[in-house]
């Protein structure tokens, strides 16, 4: 027994514990005593004691691995939960699988939302029932509020209020709201308020249309533009502009067998403005060029004519063979003809040079009635008001003191015995007042400043023009007012080149438009309104390129009125209507 507790007590002596003492040392004899005896020995020590002692070292020493073992089936444990979804990932899941793959291709096709079971939505939403945990169902249904969100624009660009409304409210429950839903609700609302403006459009439309009014800025075709720029979608506005189409087709067709070309082109033009794919307009556009054709040839035919009566010197008068009887029977072929209007001012200047050689003559009464007859041509012709001040003069000196001097001539101190009739012939200046000398210096002096900024016919009172004609007015016969007003026209002819070289079209314009009025009757005004139209079919042409289509057309509709008939004219009209 002591050599058993010696080895147990050798086993611990690494620990410091409390101890009772050697309580094995009083079972004991001690180690002097008398050798033991026959009997049988006995063991005092516990039996608990003596099963603990007996235990192997290896058991004792593993009780720590128990501790450990638990911790780390519990670090398992929460590993696995908060992978769970990773991990669920990972196992076969058939039906899921399936409701997801069916979902995604609904989506693909835009399937979106339904009542059949098979809507992209529905289909997401049951793999969300399956599994609510599910990043793919979730990203799904998100998906699908995109694609809402995306439908709803496309239905209100298209006019389906009430679609893309459904459509956004949709799109609401799946996104949660959001600035692209916020912006489709104030969209819709807002095509929903102009759709009160839009039915009073339709209304003033058809009563337009009831009362024939199918052209202009309040016409019915305008008023169904205006219904379908703010409602594409609108049926009876379009309905309502095929009408307008075929009415003023019809009535294009039937000024055509009227021969009223002028309404016939004007017609034409409305339809090919409101609907540049009608039908009816290839047909009423062949129609009018043979119209237009024959016209031409009879438009020829007149101004030769009357070229031909002004040379022989049958100016005008009665009958239907006199060069103005001829340069109107061209007017009314072909309204605003350049050469027709030219002609007529052949006529005037005729007259205006008849005028001055009755004044030459003494015949005041003739030329007063000459001059007339050529102001109802071309009021405002630089030689006729010259003709007109100097027949102004020539009543003047007639009823006025005469000085007897003749222009350029010394003073005489008598006046001649033939006085009153070199007063007649215009010869003798009336005698003029320092205030009116005076008044007429500064009136020239006015006009040549006014002729160097080009002030030519504006403003009114401030032109060269007016001012030229008010010293004259004063002073008929004054040389250097007569020469000033006839010397605009070649003025104007520099001014207007001037401003075609620097691009500034409208200036040259209104010099043309001044030129015209000044010698109405110079052949040189039709090739400087061919080069005016050409400058503006080349901005037409620029802008078109730029994709600025409004301004092309405001440039062709330049071009057109200077020249027609232009081939560039007619092949520019041609793309814009067809939109190339």
């Amino acid at each position: 027994m002591s050599r058993r507790r010696d080895q147990h007590e050798s086993d611990h002596r690494g620990r410091t514990e409390p101890t009772l003492g050697d309580l094995g040392g009083l079972d004991e004899p001690p180690r002097s005593a008398a050798p033991p005896d026959d009997l049988p020995s006995v063991d005092a020590e516990p039996r608990g004691w003596r099963r603990a002692s007996k235990l192997p070292r290896r058991s004792r020493r593993r009780g720590w691995l128990v501790p450990v073992l638990v911790l780390a089936l519990i670090g398992v444990v929460g590993g696995a939960w908060i992978e769970q979804n990773r991990l669920r990932n990972l196992l076969p899941r058939t039906e899921l699988n399936d409701v997801l793959s069916r979902a995604q291709q609904a989506l693909a096709a835009g399937h979106l939302d339904g009542d059949d079971g098979n809507s992209a939505r529905e289909l997401f939403q049951a793999a969300v029932a399956l599994e609510p945990d599910n990043d793919a169902a979730r990203n799904g249904l998100h998906q699908v509020g995109m694609a809402e969100v995306s439908q709803a624009d496309a239905a209100l660009q298209a006019g389906q209020l009430d679609v893309a409304a459904q459509k956004a409210a949709v799109a609401r429950e799946l996104l949660g709201g959001g600035s692209d839903v916020d912006r489709l609700d104030k969209m819709i609302a807002a095509k929903r308020g102009s759709q009160v403006q839009v039915s009073t459009l339709v209304d003033q439309a058809q009563q337009a249309f009831a009362a024939g009014q199918y052209g202009g800025e309040h016409g019915a075709g305008a008023l169904y533009r205006q219904v379908l720029a703010a409602d594409p979608g609108n049926a009876v506005a379009r309905h309502g502009l095929d009408q307008v189409g075929d009415a003023l087709a019809a009535q294009a067709q039937k000024a055509l067998d009227a021969n009223d070309g002028t309404t016939a082109d004007a017609d034409i033009e409305q339809l090919a403005a409101l609907q540049p794919n009608n039908a009816a307009l290839p047909g009423l556009r062949a129609a009018r060029a043979q119209v237009r054709q024959q016209d031409s040839a009879a438009l020829d035919a007149a101004l030769q004519q009357g070229d031909d009566a002004l040379r022989a010197g049958r100016i005008d008068g009665p009958g239907d063979d006199t060069a103005l009887a001829h340069y109107k029977a061209a007017l009314a072929l072909a309204p605003d003809n350049p050469q027709a209007e030219a002609g007529l001012g052949k006529v005037a200047q005729a007259l205006t040079v008849q005028a001055n050689a009755a004044m030459d003559a003494g015949d005041a009464a003739q030329a007063g009635t000459l001059l007339d007859h050529a102001a109802a041509l071309a009021p405002k012709s630089a030689d006729l008001a010259a003709a007109r001040a100097r027949l102004q003069g020539m009543a003047q000196a007639k009823s006025s003191p005469q000085t007897g001097i003749k222009p350029g001539a010394a003073p005489k101190a008598t006046a001649p015995a033939d006085e009153d009739s070199a007063a007649d012939a215009g010869l003798l200046h009336p005698a003029l007042t320092p205030q009116q000398s005076e008044q007429i210096a500064s009136l020239l002096q006015q006009a040549q400043a006014a002729t160097q900024r080009g002030d030519i016919m504006l403003p009114p009172g401030k032109s060269a023009y007016d001012l030229y004609r008010n010293a004259l007015a004063i002073d008929g016969n004054s040389a250097v007012a007569q020469h000033g007003l006839q010397a605009l026209p070649g003025v104007v002819l520099q001014l207007f080149n001037r401003a075609l070289a620097a691009g500034d079209l409208a200036r040259a314009g209104q010099m043309l438009d001044n030129l015209a009025d000044l010698a109405p009757g110079d052949a040189s005004q039709n090739i400087l309104r061919q080069r005016l139209a050409g400058a503006w079919l080349d901005q037409a042409d620029r802008q078109l390129a730029s994709g600025n289509r409004a301004g092309a057309m405001q440039a062709l509709e330049q071009a057109r009125k200077l020249a027609p008939n232009h081939p560039r004219v007619l092949d520019l009209t041609a793309r814009l209507q067809s939109g190339t």
